[in-house]
């Protein structure tokens, strides 16, 4: 099937080497990134959550109005508006943007940042919540008629919208999570569950998990991977660069130890790091380390071919979306659209391609498929 290749939008223009500055809330920014990703090729784009950042349904919207084709991929934390509003909130915006938008579930990895926006519900409670929640945002979006409901965080009674989805049934749902309760709670309602560039063989067990907790509700969702690319024209030039970033990044540190994450998902990448600085070809841990692992953190170091090669195991595995972000945003977005995507979708092609001659050799091979009808 086609890859999905995603990137990312924000209000203005930072990473771990470039500090914010300007307004928090820049129009322009906002267009020329979606445009920039639009003409590289990009499928659609993540939209952030953060305590103290702008809103993202605005983002979205002005992101939107400056492009065609290109979706948008909006992570929203449950628990501040309530299922009902954020169900017509969501409808309005795919259909403001004529069907380009799905929503990324987020329940919360820190207890810190949640008490921020006034939410003090625990780790484990907060996954039960987001279950719920997603299970109330597709009534609302489906159900011909209003209805009541009572679940253990939300009681409604009459709860009905006029405004659904341009897409139908609703907009895609995708969501993530590294522990137990994540994937309990997730795994029976999303669409697809979105998982950090992990090694290969760690990536597939986990999987299988998600599969295996899915199939008890028999559902079977599809995955998402996040990496951090580094190009360059050679694989040892790349390993210069990355080293560069690496730098930078713990010279804007200032010598201060990397933040502690409470997260699973986090832990997840640090215990990889502990193992290898390097896994598989060329998954690099060291920025992860640098960072505290703070959200999507390891890199694919090398040429545009061996960066695209390692995305390959990853859609092998089932990971049929792919979410690329890079140190210095818009410059590599392009970089990603002139030599990485393409090649990307040349490999996924070439390999479902002979996926599926493999499977039509084996149907002639045993017979199957030509066998004469019972009528002869």
């Amino acid at each position: 099937m086609p890859v999905e290749m995603i990137g990312w939008i924000a209000p203005r223009v930072s990473s771990e080497l470039i500090p914010p500055s300007g307004p928090p809330f820049d129009p322009g920014v906002i267009a020329q990134t979606a445009r920039i990703h639009e003409r590289a090729g990009f499928d659609r784009v993540l939209i952030g959550y953060f305590s103290d950042a702008p809103d993202g349904f605005l983002v979205g919207a002005r992101a939107s109005s400056a492009t065609a084709r290109l979706g948008f991929l909006l992570a929203h934390r449950p628990g501040f508006v309530a299922p009902p509003v954020a169900a017509r909130k969501l409808a309005t915006l795919d259909q403001l943007s004529d069907g380009r938008l799905a929503v990324h579930m987020i329940a919360g990895g820190s207890d810190v940042d949640q008490a921020k926006d006034g939410d003090w519900t625990d780790h484990e409670t907060r996954y039960r919540r987001a279950a719920e929640y997603i299970s109330l945002l597709r009534r609302t979006w489906t159900e011909p008629a209003p209805f009541d409901h009572v679940g253990e965080f939300y009681h409604t009674r009459g709860t009905y919208s006029q405004i659904r989805c341009h897409q139908q049934p609703h907009i895609p749902i995708y969501g993530g999570g590294g522990s137990d309760a994540a994937i309990g709670a997730l795994a029976p309602h999303v669409d697809v569950y979105m998982l950090w560039g992990e090694p290969l063989k760690d990536t597939a067990l986990f999987m299988d998990r998600v599969r295996a907790e899915a199939l008890r509700h028999d559902r079977n969702p599809s995955f998402s991977l996040s990496t951090r690319p580094i190009l360059a024209a050679t694989d040892g030039e790349a390993w210069d660069r990355a080293k560069a970033i690496l730098d930078r990044v713990l010279i804007n540190r200032g010598g201060a130890p990397a933040p502690q994450r409470q997260n699973i998902g986090s832990h997840r990448l640090l215990q990889a790091a502990a193992e290898a600085e390097v896994h598989d070809t060329c998954l690099w841990t060291s920025l992860a380390v640098a960072t505290g692992a703070q959200g999507n953190s390891t890199a694919l170091v090398g040429t545009p071919e061996t960066v695209a090669a390692a995305l390959l195991e990853y859609y092998k595995l089932g990971a049929t979306s792919l979410l690329i972000r890079g140190y210095d945003p818009l410059p590599d977005a392009i970089q990603y659209g002139e030599e990485l995507i393409p090649r990307v979708r040349e490999l996924v092609a070439n390999y479902d391609a002979a996926g599926s001659a493999a499977a039509a050799a084996g149907c002639r091979a045993t017979g199957r498929g030509y066998a004469p009808s019972p009528d002869g």
